[in-house]
């Protein structure tokens, strides 16, 4: 399934770049992710907890960084795991490109995501709706860290791994119910020749 997303960081391309160095800073960004150790050549183990509707998957696995082109501004990411408690699996091919914005960076993200087991039984729309709640998550936290690091201030590792998958479910369903009233409640408009 290949989802798109993109969003907006108010920082310069060349910093928000720089961030992206830093890939312990980065997964630090995303909620409910956790580096467990350095695999040395641009491959990190860790693990990704996430609630899809009432099941709360814990994956493990590993991620490597699969090209990172400068110029570009391109990075693109393989990343594979199994739930711990075996019932599924997922593979994850992210490509993030940045580009100047009105307001510093735009990050445009494409993921491939495979899906198996009890994380393959949610729908696209629930699956969409969850990722764009995540990348909402992960361009603040981005932001506020990048802040941080201006300052010279430390930002807490705990509170900002920390995902309460119950509010990102209540999120995503609150996107999925304003999908179904805005098709409900639009006007029906006939179609003109």
């Amino acid at each position: 399934m290949l989802i798109k997303s993109s969003f907006e960081v108010a920082q310069p391309v060349d910093k928000v770049w720089r961030f992206f160095d830093d890939i312990p800073q980065v997964a630090a960004c995303l909620p409910g992710a956790e580096l467990t150790d350095n695999l040395g050549d641009n491959a990190y183990a860790g693990k990704v907890a996430i609630r899809m509707g009432p099941v709360k998957l814990q994956f493990a696995g590993n991620a490597a960084i699969k090209e990172r082109d400068d110029a570009a501004k391109r990075i693109v990411v393989d990343a594979s795991g199994a739930d711990e408690k075996g019932r599924g699996q997922a593979a994850m091919q992210a490509t993030a490109e940045l580009a100047p914005a009105r307001t510093g960076t735009k990050v445009d993200v494409s993921l491939d995501l495979q899906l198996s087991g009890a994380a393959a039984q949610y729908g696209r729309g629930m699956i969409t709706d969850v990722t764009e709640i995540l990348m909402r998550d992960f361009a603040s936290r981005m932001q506020a860290r990048i802040e941080a690091a201006d300052r010279g201030v430390a930002v807490d590792p705990a509170a900002a791994s920390s995902a309460s998958g119950f509010t990102i479910g209540l999120r995503a369903m609150r996107l999925a119910l304003a999908r179904v009233l805005r098709r409900f409640f639009l006007p029906y408009r006939p179609r003109t020749s």
